[in-house]
């Protein structure tokens, strides 16, 4: 049975009059070393409870193998910790999850399947997900409030409402979660527009609303939709995300404090988002595609009340002086800022070109034409593409079906140009210098799109390459996931030429492990890596200009920086510095 019921116009928990102010925080986005002080500092700004996606594709990265529950994908730990800390859970496992993460959480060998109707009641998609629901809910069935655990409310599927509207999908998922275990109260969540909660919405399961202002109407829009029953605001939006090259999103906290406030004298449930964003590691952020391929940066900080660091900013002062005026607060000071790493200094002196070592990342793949990433089964990461001209001479290179996402573009070793999605670039002017010459492609997937119809767009060179006219074949592929950088075989930097791609290594000391940002001055575009921890993705682009490094990645001692540098650097150093700087800001 259900612990949390609704009323004509609200919530009762086991049958006592409730109302839900929660916070997003997705444990995937936070190393799990710090999952306990962010809950506290959850409770301690007054909310009773959290709310996290479910990213299918990192839980189910293989769908012959088991499911994935550890490190940062440890759920079943996450909820434990949230219930010791007195906090209820929101969950949200999708299928679909958007998130600005990476395919929108669906898993890449599903998407790479194109003739699958993604989101729809297509018998290859929702059998995948009720396989995978057999797996990841009985590990879960134990923290759910009918068993006494801390989950009160599960999501059935997410915004669909902006994607379609096949009711019939969406029922088989309510029976998927309820016939495998799940008592607790199921909802859906749609922005706050007629047509969007209409398609979006399912008879006998609760409706929310997704929006960031102008509170009065669109509470009223959702009470039109949904004449009984408590209002909630399931995404209650305090900032934003941010793509390359675009501004930092930033909103006055006096201004997001006055619609909490707004919500909360209304009566309503809400759940902020973000109480705190943390970041995009490695390769999983995604990316928007409307009218250009837009990828999002590696901090999803969103100007939450929870800085990306995990310090309260000033929303967080402000959030708490208004829950208080609903709710009780704890009697307890607000937390203080985490202790920063002093800034340090890093001599990057040791280099291992790419082009070169590319064998000892990963074999090549023998194609007449370049094949996809998603044929050559790399989920993320990068390819590099070799093959030869049978001519010599100036001409253009065609991409007949340009790249996903990045591609730059070598002739014996010489970077010659560089394609890119976002500008539709299929064709590049080079000249060859005779015949024989070598030509590279390094394509990077800059992150699947998560929103809208072109989730699982392909990857990597998408068509057969011409030069001239001429088409190129005999292709080796380098799938390259960078995920072992272990036989990298690094020579002192004076060594290699620096102005090719290359991996460059330094290390330095660090006495008491602290919080940290990687500070990238005259270095252009890349991955770092720190003691094999892969913070992701820097671009001198912006608007970020420094990742966050947690504590916990951290040693006593020496430690080890390694930087992808795909372009050139000005310099050989990096610092670790004591401030985040994520760009300009824009309100």
């Amino acid at each position: 049975m259900s612990a949390l019921t609704t009323s004509a116009d609200g919530f009762l928990l086991r049958g006592e009059p409730f109302r839900i102010v929660s916070g997003a925080m997705h444990y995937f986005r936070v190393h799990p070393d710090q999952w306990a002080d962010r809950l506290r500092k959850a409770r301690l700004m007054g909310l009773n409870s959290v709310e996290t996606y479910v990213p299918w594709n990192l839980h189910q990265p293989d769908p012959a193998g088991p499911i994935v529950l550890d490190g940062f994908l440890d759920l079943p730990r996450y909820l434990s910790l949230a219930r010791a800390e007195g906090l209820h859970v929101l969950l949200r496992p999708g299928p679909f999850i958007c998130a600005e993460w990476d395919d929108g959480g669906l898993p890449a060998w599903l998407i790479a399947d194109p003739d699958i109707k993604l989101r729809t009641g297509d018998p290859r998609f929702t059998g995948a997900f009720d396989r995978y629901l057999d797996e990841l809910l009985p590990p879960l069935l134990p923290f759910m409030a009918a068993a006494g655990g801390p989950v009160i409310a599960v999501q059935v599927e997410n915004e669909y409402g902006a994607y379609g509207d096949d009711t019939a999908y969406l029922k088989h998922l309510e029976s998927a979660f309820r016939s495998r275990g799940v008592e607790e109260l199921l909802f859906t969540c749609d922005q706050a527009d007629p047509e969007h909660l209409a398609a979006g919405s399912l008879p006998g399961v609760l409706a929310t609303a997704t929006f960031g202002s102008r509170v009065d109407r669109n509470l009223a829009e959702l009470r039109r939709h949904q004449p009984e029953g408590p209002l909630v605001c399931a995404e209650f939006w305090i900032g934003w995300f941010d793509h390359w090259g675009g501004p930092h999103h930033v909103r006055d906290a006096a201004d997001a404090a006055a619609d909490l406030d707004r919500l909360l004298s209304a009566g309503a449930s809400v759940n902020i988002y973000m109480f705190h964003g943390g970041t995009n590691f490695g390769f999983t952020n995604g990316a928007n595609h409307k009218h250009a391929y837009q990828p999002t940066v590696t901090s999803y900080d969103y100007d939450a009340a929870l800085t990306e660091c995990g310090d309260p900013g000033p929303k967080y002062h402000a959030f708490r002086e208004v829950i208080a005026r609903h709710l009780p607060v704890p009697d307890e000071p607000a937390p203080a800022p985490s202790r920063k790493l002093p800034p340090t200094a890093v001599e990057l002196d040791r280099r291992a070109p790419l082009l070169t070592h590319a064998k000892a990342l990963a074999e090549p793949v023998r194609t007449e034409d370049p094949a996809t990433m998603n044929v050559l089964g790399l989920d993320t990461g990068y390819a590099l593409y070799r093959t030869t001209f049978g001519t010599a001479g100036d001409g253009l290179l065609h991409f007949t079906g340009g790249v996903g996402d990045r591609a730059q573009v070598f002739v014996d070793g010489a970077p010659v140009g560089v394609l890119e999605r976002e500008r539709h670039d299929e064709t590049l002017p080079v000249r060859v210098p005779h015949p024989g010459a070598t030509l590279e492609v390094l394509v990077e997937n800059m992150g699947g799109v998560n929103y809208g119809p072109r989730i699982g767009a392909p990857k990597g060179l998408l068509g057969p390459v011409t030069f001239d006219g001429r088409p190129l074949h005999g292709w080796d592929c380098h799938p390259l996931p960078l995920d072992d950088l272990s036989g990298l075989p690094f020579a002192p930097a004076e060594a290699t030429k620096a102005t090719e791609p290359a991996f460059h290594q330094g290390t330095f000391e660090v006495g008491a492990p602290a919080d940290s940002f990687l500070a990238l001055p005259g270095w252009t575009k890349g991955q770092a890596w720190i003691n094999g921890f892969h913070l992701g993705r820097y671009w001198n682009r912006g608007p970020q200009h420094t990742l966050y490094v947690p504590a916990p990645i951290l040693r006593p001692g020496t430690n080890e920086l390694i930087l992808l540098e795909l372009h050139a650097t000005t310099s050989t150093r990096a610092r670790l510095t004591d401030t985040a700087d994520l760009g300009p800001e824009s309100d």
